[in-house]
């Protein structure tokens, strides 16, 4: 590639809006050419446990995610390498065999509740956007996502999320709010942070 690659960072708690808000991104930019990363992509490997004991794992904490694979593919594809993303079994609670090929390309948007918590990785970002939306909100949403797409129950959402996504959501994804660029509150439903949004990062690839 000709020219260093934007990188634009997403961040927030889990239910927040971020989707919303990186499709419309996704939209807004297309025709410049962006790929996608989802931290959730690089959760650990853990074929080496059984079921049983997967299930018992914090996900929510940073040491869940192999961050230094990220941070490795993004320097990557920021030389103009691509890489081989890896697929993650949420219903497993494991990698699949098979991984993706992301290749070069003008903005990389990264995606991630942990991503601002990570200063190796926060230190990539050329914009940072914080989704910030009212706790029970997140949670009827995390709620209704985890059942239709991830198949589980309606008690395990509820105690995964009290014994441990509250928990870690106030000792860091809520912290790393600060490193932001720009706030966003109720998250895709903010037409006008949207447009701030959008200025922001035309006014970064013109420079």
């Amino acid at each position: 590639m000709s020219s260093k690659p934007l990188v634009i960072g997403v961040a927030g708690g889990s239910g927040s809006g971020k989707t919303t808000v990186i499709n419309y991104i996704c939209k807004e930019f297309a025709k410049d050419n962006i790929l996608r990363l989802e931290h959730d992509s690089y959760y650990r490997e853990l074929d080496h446990l059984p079921f049983e004991e997967r299930v018992k794992q914090n996900f929510d904490h940073p040491a869940s995610l192999e961050t230094e694979l990220m941070i490795r593919h993004i320097k990557a594809l920021m030389e103009g390498y691509p890489v081989e993303v890896p697929v993650y079994d949420f219903e497993k609670h494991t990698r699949k065999d098979e991984t993706i090929t992301a290749t070069p390309s003008k903005v990389i948007l990264i995606d991630g509740i942990l991503i601002f918590s990570e200063p190796d990785l926060l230190n990539l970002m050329d914009v940072k956007i914080f989704v910030d939306t009212d706790d029970d909100v997140r949670l009827l949403r995390r709620l209704k996502r985890d059942i239709q797409e991830r198949g589980r129950s309606v008690d395990g959402v509820l105690t995964q999320y009290e014994k441990f996504v509250r928990p870690m959501h106030l000792e860091f994804v809520e912290p790393s709010k600060r490193y932001a660029d720009i706030i966003i509150p109720r998250g895709g439903k903010n037409k006008v942070a949207l447009e701030m949004v959008s200025a922001l990062i035309r006014g970064k690839m013109n420079t």
